[in-house]
């Protein structure tokens, strides 16, 4: 129960202490929608863009339209979180406060600045948003470390992703104001992170693999 002149969180646990706390202002389908429309538009960009580039692959083409997707997810939506503490406080409908407080009802821990949760997203944008942006351009270029850039990234999404499921399930897995959010927020969100880097890391392994093959055969030829 909240306190007299607060007022009262929608997240689970109940009891947690969000002093200063303001309700979203946007309805969900604002919040979620405006996301996916930013997302198509700025895949869209890329995929159109990436038709001019000269022989390459539609395979190609799909691959940067999901770096660019989540090199910005990772940069501008994680990156709000990890640098904006009070992101529930705010008192104005900015766009960015209100895809946390939303995103808080299927896992509290957002909310609550667990530090484990805000350790992850920190190095997710600090770290592997800027390299997906860089990624892009490998593919864009053709750059001999595109496969090893895209396999690295990949890894460490997985990585993040598992850490992320595994410390909620350490400490109870209670996050989620109801079973709605819990799948639609904390699974199926986060499963793009779990499924299209395994995708991406068994591509990459395996073009990786084929080059060195390659190259001890040729190498085998001229000795």
């Amino acid at each position: 129960m909240a306190n007299v002149g607060e007022v009262e969180h929608p997240y689970v646990p109940r009891d947690l202490k969000l002093p200063g706390f303001v309700p979203a202002f946007l309805p969900p389908s604002t919040i979620v929608g405006a996301y996916l429309l930013a997302s198509l538009l700025a895949v869209s960009i890329v995929w159109i863009g990436s038709g001019r580039i000269h022989k390459i692959s539609k395979l190609d083409r799909i691959l940067m339209c999901w770096w660019i997707f989540t090199g910005l997810t990772h940069m501008v939506l994680e990156g709000y979180f990890v640098f904006t503490p009070d992101f529930y406080k705010k008192t104005t409908p900015v766009y960015l406060a209100e895809v946390w407080k939303e995103y808080s009802k299927g896992d509290s821990r957002y909310a609550a600045r667990d530090s484990g949760v805000v350790s992850i997203e920190g190095v997710t944008a600090v770290l592997e948003g800027p390299f997906c942006l860089l990624t892009l351009f490998a593919i864009a270029a053709k750059k001999s470390y595109r496969y090893v850039i895209q396999l690295a990234i990949s890894l460490g999404q997985l990585y993040g992703t598992i850490v992320y499921f595994l410390t909620s399930y350490l400490d109870g897995d209670n996050f989620a104001a109801s079973w709605f959010y819990y799948y639609a927020y904390y699974v199926l969100a986060n499963a793009f992170w779990v499924l299209i880097p395994t995708a991406i890391s068994v591509h990459c392994w395996k073009r990786i693999c084929e080059a060195i093959k390659d190259q001890d055969l040729k190498k085998t030829k001229t000795s």
